[in-house]
């Protein structure tokens, strides 16, 4: 598998649990879990799955004893225990709950619980992130960079969507607020709370399907700043003067990648 293909691995997952992450709230929220997008998430988990009663498992070792495992429901609980004792506390029979030993045990589960929820859905993003080889190369970012500017050339919106899309989770940008949305325009960029409520953005890149052009801002952006969106407009059209435009954006971002080193075999970890 390639550095691209992983590294959009990790994307899918990362937007997987954010739109999971969404949906977990307390019981009387009434908010529930897609179980088609779990479902999606759970392909990248590699604990082995097991089904016991109406329970669908996730453990971490397969066998005898304690182990962790995941209760795959709302509650995404994990335990560290041995299989018998999770199906006894989440589906006991009547003739289990007879036992006052067991109803303890059902009402009780702080002894073997680890995490829920949003805890939970932390240690499953890690867990799947790392499966995978996130160590790049310059050849990598080179080829990334190269598929961007050939798709930018030849006016393949998706490509060059992918492409930046790519950089801007490397780089640790983010999709750009309400405040700074476009229709027809993908801009990622860094974004920083300022007092009052004031969203600062930028620097910023943005790719315009109108235009077809790519373009960077150096400069960031105010949320009060009520002529924010035409500066956007005026970039992408041409009209205004851009910290960098065409395929030199994905020359700086190439650059900017490498500069950090992040991802190279004995450095940082990229993403985590």
């Amino acid at each position: 598998m390639t550095y691209k293909e992983n590294l959009l691995k990790k994307i899918e997952i990362d937007h997987l649990v954010k739109t999971i992450a969404e949906a977990i709230g307390p019981v009387e929220s009434g908010k529930r879990i897609d179980k088609a997008v779990l479902d999606r998430l759970m392909t990248f988990f590699p604990w082995r799955r097991r089904q016991e009663r109406d329970l669908e498992l996730f453990l971490e070792t397969d066998g005898p004893g304690a182990t962790r495992i995941l209760v795959l429901d709302n509650d995404l609980t994990i335990y560290n225990t041995a299989v018998e004792d999770v199906v006894l506390r989440k589906s006991p029979t009547v003739k289990e709950m007879v036992s006052i030993r067991n109803a303890i045990k059902i009402l009780n589960d702080k002894d073997v619980v680890t995490s829920r929820k949003a805890a939970s859905l932390k240690t499953i993003q890690e867990i799947c992130i790392g499966e995978l080889d996130l160590s790049f190369t310059a050849d990598d970012i080179e080829g990334i960079a190269g598929e961007g500017v050939a798709s930018l050339e030849n006016g393949h919106a998706q490509g060059v969507q992918e492409t930046l899309m790519l950089f801007a989770d490397l780089l640790g940008l983010v999709p750009a607020p309400r405040a700074f949305a476009l229709n027809h325009h993908d801009i990622y960029g860094k974004v920083s709370e300022k007092p009052g409520g004031e969203i600062a953005f930028g620097p910023l890149v943005m790719f315009s399907m109108i235009h077809n052009t790519l373009t960077c801002l150096e400069t960031p952006l105010s949320s009060r700043d009520k002529e924010r969106f035409e500066t956007l407009k005026a970039a992408a059209s041409g009209d205004a003067e851009a910290a960098a435009s065409g395929p030199a954006v994905f020359d700086l971002m190439k650059s900017q990648v490498l500069a950090t080193g992040a991802g190279r075999p004995g450095g940082p970890h990229n993403g985590q």
